[in-house]
């Protein structure tokens, strides 16, 4: 009897934390996956936020722009190394997510830059943001705040 309680608390656990944690949304044929951000360092000026968008339509769209409660400014970056140096560009024009493809913002590609930072980002707390796309319009999110120096590893398991 004590282990099928036991079993039936763990479980339990697991579905309520995932509900906790998990924050996907959608907007059109657009799906986003767990919105998160980097912790920063008292002082800091910007702060990276990361996602995964499927395009589960018929048609091209663009993530083009957005807002967040955090920040003066929402840019969209593109790093990438070249001849061993990192180079870190806005990218004015968005970026386009393809019919039946997932993109894929992450620590030392794709992301977006919160600018002008009102307060430092601290793990735990959550970004309220609005994220802008050509064709699907506007849709609210939360980014999740992960430890200074967080890895993807996954939906929904970033530092929980």
């Amino acid at each position: 009897m004590l282990n099928r309680a036991v079993i039936f608390a763990a479980l339990a656990s697991y579905f309520v934390s995932g509900a906790v944690f998990a924050h996907d949304y959608s907007i059109g044929g657009l799906k986003i996956d767990h919105p998160w951000a980097r912790a920063t360092p008292k002082g800091a000026s910007v702060g990276g936020g990361y996602l995964k968008i499927a395009n589960t339509g018929e048609t091209s769209d663009r993530l083009v722009s957005g807002t967040s409660d955090v920040s003066q400014r929402f840019e969209i970056h593109e790093m990438s190394m070249d001849g061993g140096v990192m180079k870190m560009r806005a990218l004015p024009k968005g970026l386009e997510i393809k019919p039946g493809h997932t993109l894929e913002l992450k620590p030392g590609g794709y992301h977006v830059m919160f600018v002008g930072l009102n307060r430092p980002l601290e793990q735990g707390q959550r970004i309220k943001a609005t994220l802008e796309f050509e064709k699907a319009g506007k849709v609210e999110v939360e980014f999740a705040v992960e430890a200074i120096g967080s890895q993807p590893s996954g939906h929904g398991a970033h530092g929980h």
